[in-house]
This record gives structure tokens, C-alpha cells and sequence, in this order.
């Protein structure tokens, strides 16, 4: 348990997440639990979870009240089994606080791990069994079912893989948590890794947030609007951003964050209780390597890098490399064969008269990478070819007051890996969508003033490969106003209405909240879904 005042970065011994001796190995599955409370007056802070400089879980606060408040976030984290069975490693959290005589605030923080052991269920040897359908009124015997053939795998086989053997932080060296901060576009975070020479697979977690004038990324507008009309603000840069990581200056992956809303954004009072898309559990994103292997496994040291395009003030960012070993071999061999990864395709439009105008944003990329690895196990071929669009559109009326942000994200990913006979080992689908939409109106009144607004946003995603198809689908719509003085909210009503679908070969759930007024009106959820997949 730990108490977070001023950025205070909390370390926690080795001995606090040592494994159960009576746990029998291997493990099925870590969990990893949050409860938070806090009382007074306070922004909404950011906070992250390291274990041996390897992040296991990124997060924000709740701002809290004179009264108080408390909360829980859970996260499976059995994805980083291969740290959590070991008991050298310091456990350590950050998070950004200030505590003065204007922000009371102060956050009390326990932090529980749980283990869990293999569930002892009979099932088929095939890791796909034919004989299992879909059924969205399922029983919880085929979820255990699920999950016991879904540990049935190999190193190259779906999302439902098993941990990786090793992972290694790509990170910053901890004086103030260990998250790289880029403060404009030139930053470019580095960390000199050198890798086994046995890995066979490996892919990268990217973790990010943004801050500062770069919060709303999604909402600034081009510098040429700031400086012809003389605004005091450091919100610019258009509204793109881009995230790409590189090995010794090649750039080797990218991804366009999805844009989470902290709960001090836009209108505080949309996010009590409720919260926005991904603010209590930031998403990482996966980045395949392989193919890359070939230029990893010489014994050499390699320089991996983390850039923001577009990028101000400030984003905090780090990658966790996720290795699998082959346990037959010292030595793996790897070579890329094929490579074509153009530049993002960005095309921008503007005009305005004043501060009332309109501002385009649109770009793409369509990228492929051939790499073969021979291992113990034979040679296998992967296969990655990705894809996305992308267009913010943003509008000001009114002179200005009136704003409205339009923005919709789609990606593609295919991931196919085989054989030297060409036959297919494993394969991967994965199609995601970040649909938003922001109004504001802005009414000033005397020594205040009245914002109206209006969010919609989604996080949409669809697996397919082979065993595994799953669909999540998260939608959120809130409307409301706030009369605020200086920074505090002093009056003000909110609503906020949230779907949450998630179907799969075996299951289905659905969960329908919706809060006002800072209280729920009605939270209703079923495993009897109306669409399967």
C-alpha cells in the first residue's frame, strides 16, 4: 500500500510479489488489482506499474471530492508470467501528483496480485477442436474449456499464444518512473538492447500517453491559426499523431494511439461514475517483430527507438519486448526477405476567416514485411501486412466558440505465418475502428463561463485466426454543461451511456450502464447476445 502526495515514486520490495510456494508451476493466469481512494481537491493524475523496468499496467485517477471516493481496476497480466514467477525483481509505481494549499488531494493506493493455478479440466489433445461451436448461451464448463485449449500453444501461434520466455524494457532508468518523456517531434528515446540468440519470435508492447498541450491531440488545430489570430495557447500542431519505433534508425513499427480521455477532459462531470474508453486501463499496442529477427540475432547490441510525429508537450512512452526461445538451439538463424513501408501519406486542408474555419486532416499507410526464421523446430516464414486511414475534420462558428471534432480511425492487420512447404503454421486478422466526436460550445458570463457539450466515441475490434474470433465493441455517449470560474467546475449536469459487447467462438456478454447527475440509473447485463459472430 502506498500514499502519493508529490510525485512520488513508490518502489516495493522483491519480497512483495514473491510466487506462493505451494503454487505448483506453471501457473494458468495473474490478475493484478488496484484499489484507490482519495478526498479533497485534485486533477486527474497518471500512474503506471513496473516490474524490472517492464510496464505492467498504465492508468489515470479519478478527481476526487470533498467527500471522497474510491475505486477498483483489475488487469489480467498473464502475458508477463515469465517476471512474475521470479522474486529479484523490485515492483515498482509512479504516480504524477502535486499537493499543495490550492489541490488536497492525496491518493492511497493497495496493490494485490493474484495467482491462479491451472484449472484441472479434461480436454480434447487438438488445440482447435472441430466439435467446438459457437454458442452464445454457453455454460461457464465451455469457458473453462476455452481457456485450457487456448493454453495449447505453440510459439507462433495466435493472440492466444503463451507468455513469452523473456521480456525486456525498452524504458527509461527509473529516477521519475520509468516512461521516456518527448516533449516535441525531434525526441527520439533510445535503449541499447541486446537480445539471445536463440529467440525465434518477438514482439513489441508499446505503451503511450499524452499530456499537457497535447491531451486533446485530436482537437488542435494548425499553428497557422494560432498565430493569426494572436491566441495565448500552446494546443497546436494540427491534429495527427503517430507513434513509430525504430531499430538503429530503421522504422520497424507505428501506431495512431487511440485517443483516451482522462476524467479532468472536456466535461469532469461526464466521468462520475462512469469513466471514459481506456482511462482507468490505458491500451498497449503490439508490434510483430520477426520478421526484423534478422538483424537482431548477431550477439550485438541494437539501438531501439520511440518517436512521436507531430508530437509537443508531452507524451510519456516505453515498450516492453516480449522474446520466445527455442529451447532445442542456441543459435536461431533469420533473414528479411521482403520490406516495402512508405512514408504516411498525409495530405492537409485549411480556411479560415478569424477564428471561424475548417481543418482537414487525412492520412494512410499500406506497409509488408517478409521474414524466415529457422529454428529447432524447422523453418517458418511470417508474413505482416498492415494497413489504416485516418480523418480528423474540425470546425469552429460563432467566432470560435462553437467547436466541433470529427474523427474516425480504421486498421488492418494480417499476420500469416508457414512453413517450408508453404503450408500455414498460424494466422492472424485483426480489424480496429476509434470512431469521435466532440461539440463544445462556449457561453462567457461575468467572471465565468457556461460550456455545452457533446462526446461520442468507440473502440471497436475483431480477431480472427483460426481458433481464436472475438469481437469488442465499447461505445460511449455523453451529453451535458458545466459553469466554470478559474479552473473548478462550480456548477453543472452531465449523462453518460455506455455499451459494452463482447462475443466470441464460445460466449457473448453485454452490459448497458448509464449514469446522471453522478449516480447510475440503470446498469443492466446479460450473456445472451443477439449477435454472434
Amino acid at each position: 500500500m502506498g500514499t502519493f502526495l508529490c510525485f512520488l515514486f513508490l518502489l516495493f520490495t522483491p519480497l512483495s510479489h514473491s510466487q506462493p510456494d505451494r503454487f505448483i508451476r506453471p501457473l494458468q493466469g495473474f490478475r493484478r488489482q488496484e484499489y484507490l481512494e482519495s478526498k479533497g481537491e485534485q486533477y486527474d493524475r497518471i500512474a503506471a506499474l513496473w516490474l524490472g523496468g517492464v510496464e505492467l499496467f498504465r492508468t489515470s485517477t479519478a478527481e476526487p471530492t470533498t467527500s471522497g471516493i474510491f475505486w477498483n481496476v483489475r488487469k489480467d497480466i498473464t502475458r508477463y508470467s515469465s517476471l512474475l514467477s521470479r522474486s529479484d525483481l523490485d515492483l515498482t509505481m509512479m504516480l504524477e501528483n502535486i499537493v499543495n494549499h490550492e489541490f488536497t488531494g492525496v491518493y492511497h493506493v493497495t496493490i494485490n496480485l493474484w495467482y491462479y493455478n491451472k484449472v484441472d479440466v479434461r480436454v480434447p489433445v487438438n488445440p482447435c477442436p472441430q466439435n467446438l461451436k459457437l454458442n452464445p448461451r454457453s455454460s461457464s464448463r465451455s469457458r473453462f474449456l476455452m481457456r485450457e485449449t487456448e493454453s495449447q500453444v505453440t510459439a507462433f501461434s495466435d493472440l492466444n499464444e503463451s507468455p513469452a520466455d523473456m521480456i525486456i524494457p525498452i524504458c527509461d532508468y527509473g529516477k521519475r518512473g520509468f516512461w521516456f518523456r518527448v516533449e516535441e517531434e525531434k525526441d527520439l528515446r533510445t535503449r541499447r538492447i541486446r537480445i539471445p540468440r536463440n529467440t525465434q519470435r518477438a514482439v513489441l508492447e508499446l505503451y503511450v500517453s499524452f499530456h499537457g498541450n497535447d491531451e486533446f491531440w485530436y482537437s488542435n488545430p494548425p499553428n497557422s491559426y494560432i498565430t493569426t489570430n494572436g491566441l495565448d495557447t500552446g494546443r497546436g500542431n494540427g491534429a495527427y499523431r503517430e507513434v513509430y519505433v525504430t531499430i538503429d534508425g530503421e522504422v520497424v513499427g507505428w501506431e495512431v494511439p487511440f485517443p483516451v480521455i482522462f476524467t479532468g477532459g472536456i466535461n469532469p462531470l461526464f466521468w462520475e461514475p462512469i469513466v471514459a474508453i481506456g482511462a482507468f486501463n490505458l491500451p498497449s499496442y503490439d508490434m510483430d517483430l520477426t520478421p526484423f529477427l534478422g538483424k537482431l540475432l548477431d550477439g550485438k547490441d541494437h539501438v531501439f527507438g520511440i518517436r512521436v510525429i507531430r508530437g509537443i508537450s508531452f507524451w510519456l512512452v516505453n515498450a516492453n519486448l516480449h522474446l520466445w526461445l527455442d529451447r532445442g538451439s542456441k543459435i536461431v538463424h533469420a533473414s528479411r526477405v521482403f520490406r516495402h513501408s512508405p512514408e504516411t501519406n498525409i495530405e492537409r486542408q485549411e480556411e479560415f476567416v478569424g477564428l471561424d474555419g475548417e481543418f482537414e486532416v487525412e492520412a494512410e499507410k499500406e506497409t509488408q514485411v517478409i521474414g524466415w526464421v529457422m529454428s529447432s523446430s524447422g523453418n517458418a516464414t511470417t508474413v505482416i501486412s498492415q494497413s489504416f486511414s485516418f480523418r480528423n475534420f474540425i470546425k469552429f462558428q460563432h467566432n470560435g466558440t462553437y467547436k466541433m471534432v470529427k474523427q474516425k480511425f480504421k486498421s488492418k492487420k494480417k499476420v500469416r505465418v508457414t512453413n517450408a512447404k508453404g503450408e500455414a503454421i498460424s494466422r492472424l486478422k485483426v480489424k480496429r475502428k476509434y470512431p469521435l466526436r466532440v461539440i463544445t460550445e462556449t457561453q462567457p458570463l461575468n467572471e465565468r463561463y457556461r460550456l455545452n457539450s457533446n462526446v461520442s466515441h468507440a473502440l471497436e475490434e475483431k480477431y480472427d485466426g483460426g481458433c481464436l474470433l472475438k469481437s469488442v465493441k465499447n461505445v460511449q455517449d455523453s451529453k451535458g454543461w458545466m459553469e466554470v470560474k478559474g479552473h473548478s467546475v462550480v456548477s453543472g449536469q452531465a449523462s453518460t451511456k455506455q455499451n459494452y459487447t463482447y462475443v466470441d467462438k464460445f460466449n457473448c456478454y453485454s452490459r448497458n450502464v448509464a449514469a446522471a447527475k453522478g449516480g447510475i440509473i440503470y446498469d443492466n447485463s446479460t450473456f445472451v447476445c443477439e449477435n454472434s459472430l
